[in-house]
């Protein structure tokens, strides 16, 4: 561990203490949630548990019910998934490639950000894995694409392959009996990398459309909002015409998308501003509606201004609320629409990866969770699928739940793991 990485753990531990004892009692959760009254941070909180991975026969604690195997393991920094029509299960493999540090906060964030192998040098591929057996666990690999630029997102239309690259989507020719994709593939549109770079995908239900989450190169526009032009949206790609538009805005860092099945609406969750407190703002799970502003960077979870920020009215004045707080800080990334009778115990709804907190005094997220859902909106309170990936002492990190699917045999969940570099299987006791 180098200097700026023991002191960064030093203060940065000495500061979450003294916060802790001011910590909210309860998370900001639900269509309503308590939300505290911002506290602005001149030296922001950070803490990080250290990577542990799981040793000795450890796993994630499931809900009762269901049990949980490793579907894949020996990957590098795992971080989302995509099933196809054949059962094939994609992972892409990447990881936040840093640039140099302008501050000395940007030193100590990237040094917390090591401790739980969140930055470094990137895999840049995607595998395919196969369980031809259907015993639950892969025994074959493929490398499926490499030598992308940090690919995250992935969806199939046809005999098309898409892939949402940091730096823009690209598109390649694909057949069913494919273990690895031939060419460079065609770049179909643009975005700034850098910043927030996870470039999530999700077809829209005709197949005429992609949707993707590009989130803002900064906290609150730190560098201006030129830069940010085009970032903090979802983008809407027509396939037929080759155009783009940015379908929603105001959007921080949306990341995970599904589509809701009762009214067909757009939802996605998204990692709201650091800075604030422990849980303030909290991230969301909310409905996506075509022209929408949801705040970012003027105000947030509906209009509450953030005077950190030079305001604009007209925009916090148009600003829509989210439909479900999900907690400060837990880097919700992960989302699939779970239909009832997958698992045992849950009905229809929102199954969240989040990959947990590095900004406040009391770690949160680090779980895999369930929002129920009845009449195209939640229902009800939170449910835990997984948990027991953070040590009691929030020291050590065994995993962090990130991008989550349906598995291909539909009774079945698969979780990427970017700390354990393990793909995680999650289905009812026989």
């Amino acid at each position: 561990m180098d200097f700026i990485a023991k002191a960064t753990a030093l203060v940065g531990g000495t500061v979450a203490y003294v916060r802790r004892r001011g910590s909210p009692a309860f998370q900001a959760f639900g269509p309503e949630p308590d939300i505290p009254e911002a506290r602005k941070q001149g030296i922001m909180t950070l803490k990080m548990p250290v990577a542990e991975g799981w040793k000795d026969g450890r796993v994630p604690i499931c809900a009762p019910g269901l049990v949980v195997n490793a579907f894949a393991t020996g990957l590098e920094h795992p971080r989302w998934i995509e099933v196809l029509p054949n059962g094939d299960v994609l992972v892409a493999e990447s990881k936040e490639q840093a640039g140099p540090p302008k501050t000395l906060m940007d030193h100590a964030a990237q040094a917390t950000m090591r401790r739980v192998k969140a930055i470094g040098e990137s895999a840049n591929r995607v595998t395919l894995w196969r369980d031809a057996d259907g015993d639950g666990k892969a025994e074959i690999r493929e490398v499926f694409v490499e030598n992308q630029n940090q690919p995250f997102g992935m969806a199939l239309v046809g005999n098309r392959f898409y892939l949402g690259n940091t730096d823009g989507i690209k598109v390649f020719d694909y057949a069913p009996s494919d273990t690895a994709l031939s060419g460079s593939g065609q770049t179909l549109v643009e975005f700034k990398p850098h910043g927030h770079w996870t470039r999530s995908l999700i077809v829209s239900s005709d197949g005429t459309k992609i949707y993707a989450g590009v989130g803002s190169l900064s906290n609150i526009g730190d560098q201006g909002l030129e830069v940010e032009e085009g970032r903090a949206a979802i983008w809407e790609l027509d396939l037929a015409s080759g155009k783009a538009r940015i379908f929603a805005s105001g959007l921080r860092n949306a990341v995970g998308m599904a589509w809701e099945p009762v009214t067909g609406k757009l939802w996605t969750v998204v990692n709201e501003r650091d800075g604030l407190g422990d849980e303030t703002p909290p991230d969301y799970l909310t409905s996506v509606e075509d022209g929408g502003f949801y705040g970012w960077p003027y105000c947030y979870w509906g209009k509450t201004a953030d005077d950190r920020v030079p305001q604009d009215p007209d925009m916090v004045a148009k600003a829509i609320t989210p439909d479900f707080a999900l907690g400060g800080h837990t880097a919700s990334l992960g989302l699939c629409w779970m239909p009832e009778g997958t698992l045992p115990g849950f009905g229809s709804g929102m199954v969240i990866g989040q990959h947990g907190s590095w900004n406040r005094s009391k770690l949160s997220g680090y779980k895999l969770i369930f929002v129920p859902f009845a009449n195209g909106a939640p229902s009800g309170p939170a449910q835990d699928i997984l948990t027991g990936f953070l040590s009691e002492d929030e020291k050590l990190a065994y995993g962090r739940p990130v991008g989550v699917t349906l598995g291909p045999d539909g009774k079945s969940l698969l979780m990427a793991d970017d700390v354990g570099d393990i793909i995680w299987r999650v289905t009812g006791e026989t």
